[in-house]
């Protein structure tokens, strides 16, 4: 490949780096994706849930011809405990009307689909292509070098948004090492069901959707949670572990994923159903913590590179803040077209603007989740105590039923301490609620 030249390279074809491109192409530049893998989509993974209001602003009705599996009305929250699950249940009409809160996606046809409308405006698409390093002149970022002969490509900008451990962060200075405890590891297998199997499952109809998150140990002592996302005629069930935590107990996550598979609420919902394929992804969660610096002369930080995953516990949220970052770092790039200034300073209005957005708000909002997701007793206990303690109060054995508060205050007293589960509770409201 000899040396070629664009107005920008993106590094990536997710949905930052896609949004990006489509946007910059749209208005007129040339504009090279490049993505490592055989297809856009081909070695991404993610749960499932593609939130949709923002992509619905960039191509408006998308879900009328993008590969969407079922859009999603109903949540469930769970703990879990080894043999007892305790659910908060939430269904929604008004998720049932365009434009939808989110839909079940798998990111291998979505991020294709994606990817093919930005070469639909104009954008060169280059697969199983992998940047090694930026190309610096005067200072500045001034193109990438490639794993293909004579691979230099030119351009006035680059956006990196090449997945979570960033090569190219790390190459331009923006990055620096990353710790175990900022990342979790998630595993996903797709088990095919018939649909009218899975409606009956989970009380779905017709292109309903559920989005079913769940929260304890993951077997052999592991921290994280695990999901299930029901697809059209599919199950994507899958387990986030933090990596600390695999480290500390040596364990594998393939053996979470089997015991969660094999808990006894879990079992039943997926009986008679044929696995198709796994995948494994990491996942920045160290919040706003582990957020590079986004920007140097000539080239921005995007998606999951710049760690804008909003993980709270509650929710794992990735795709969305990578698609506002993606169109914010074209925002900024256009400026810089126009004012013919591709310097730092100039680039550094990309930061402002997510700033001004949801993304760097939230991660500010919720940061001390990231905290609170590293307290063992959220995994070990709290759920098991949930359970246990809904189990006692339930059960019908002719001595009566205690007053609630008192027998948890009894059980906390036996256990941990009314004192550690107030400060517990206190670190919770803090990342949760105030």
């Amino acid at each position: 490949m000899s040396q070629q030249t664009f107005d920008v390279v993106v590094a990536g074809a997710g949905p930052a780096g896609t949004t990006a491109a489509l946007l910059l192409a749209r208005r007129g530049y040339k504009v090279a994706l490049i993505e490592r893998g055989e297809f856009p989509g081909a070695k991404n993974m993610f749960g499932g849930v593609l939130y949709s209001r923002v992509l619905d602003e960039i191509v408006p009705g998308f879900y009328n011809r993008a590969p969407v599996e079922r859009f999603v009305n109903r949540k469930i929250v769970s703990l879990l405990s080894e043999d007892s699950v305790v659910s908060l249940d939430f269904n929604s009409s008004a998720f049932k009307n365009p434009p939808y809160n989110g839909f079940v996606v798998q990111r291998a046809s979505f991020d294709r689909w994606y990817a093919g409308e930005a070469v639909k405006a104009g954008v060169l698409l280059l697969n199983q292509t992998i940047v090694d390093d930026v190309i610096r002149e005067g200072g500045q970022v001034a193109g990438v070098r490639v794993r293909r002969e004579r691979g230099e490509i030119r351009a006035r900008a680059v956006i990196a948004a090449d997945g979570a451990v960033s090569l190219l962060a790390r190459q331009a200075g923006l990055r620096q090492a990353f710790a175990p405890d900022q990342f979790s590891l998630g595993v996903k297998e797709v088990i095919q069901l018939p649909p009218r199997a899975m409606e009956e499952r989970f009380s779905l109809n017709g292109n309903e959707g559920l989005s079913s998150e769940f929260l304890g140990r993951m077997g052999n002592g592991l921290h994280g949670g695990a999901f299930i996302y029901t697809n059209r005629d599919s199950l994507s069930v899958g387990v986030v572990a933090q990596v600390h935590s695999l480290k500390a107990r040596g364990a594998t996550i393939y053996d979470a994923l089997d015991s969660f598979k094999c808990h006894p609420a879990i079992a039943p919902l997926l009986e008679g159903g044929r696995f198709l394929e796994y995948s494994a992804h990491l996942i920045p969660e160290a919040g706003a913590k582990m957020v590079p610096r986004l920007y140097t002369g000539g080239m921005l930080v995007a998606g999951d590179a710049a760690g804008l995953v909003l993980a709270g516990g509650l929710f794992l949220e990735g795709v969305n803040p990578a698609v506002t970052s993606g169109r914010l770092a074209a925002e900024t790039i256009i400026d810089a077209f126009e004012a013919g200034d591709f310097s730092e300073k100039m680039m550094a209005r990309y930061e402002s603007r997510l700033k001004e957005s949801s993304v760097l708000q939230d991660l500010k909002r919720y940061k001390g989740a990231a905290r609170m997701l590293l307290n063992e007793r959220l995994y070990e206990y709290y759920p098991s105590f949930v359970c246990r303690t809904l189990e006692r109060w339930f059960t019908v054995d002719g001595a009566g039923h205690p007053k609630l508060a008192g027998m948890v205050k009894k059980l906390l007293d036996q256990d941990i301490g009314l004192w550690q589960a107030a400060k517990d509770g206190y670190q919770m409201g803090r990342a949760w609620l105030w």
